[in-house]
């Protein structure tokens, strides 16, 4: 009999008790207003202006470079390295080691022909014992900064 009485106590009060009430929306039409703060526009374009600044940055494309040297014999790579730069400051000279050798690479160039004009540049110098060749790979290209960036309603 106290079964029954606690089950039926139980059945009764877990019916009643609900953990959330379902409450219907009765608006069925009407309009939002939206009242923005100006200060969002001015902030919109300073930071357009600066993602349009970031341009200047280093972007990778589609490009060549010259094989100068395939070597295992570090001090000629180091050697031939530091004339490069010493010769030609605004070109970049990279060495990428894969296991037994020491490859160096130079230049960024977009054109093949602009490539081809340095490679003979380089063999008229005598600065490699051998052959230079012109390599596609993706290379560092700087965007142009504008300078007329004008920003409305900042400063």
């Amino acid at each position: 009999m106290f079964r029954w009485f606690f089950f039926l106590c139980i059945f009764f009060i877990s019916g009643s008790s609900y953990a959330q009430a379902i409450i219907r929306d009765t608006v069925s039409s009407g309009f939002v207003i939206i009242e923005k703060d100006e200060r969002l526009d001015i902030l919109g374009h300073k930071m357009a202006a600066y993602n349009e600044s970031l341009s200047h940055k280093p972007r990778l494309e589609d490009g060549y470079r010259l094989m100068l040297l395939n070597t295992s014999n570090r001090n000629k790579v180091m050697k031939l390295r530091t004339q490069l730069l010493q010769l030609y400051p605004d070109q970049k000279v990279y060495t990428v080691f894969q296991s037994p050798n020491i490859k160096l690479k130079f230049g960024n160039f977009l054109d093949r022909e602009e490539a081809e004009n340095m490679k003979d540049e380089l063999m008229s110098l005598s600065l490699v014992e051998g052959n230079i060749y012109v390599v596609p790979e993706k290379v560092e290209v700087k965007g142009q900064k504008s300078q007329e960036e004008v920003i409305p309603g900042g400063q």
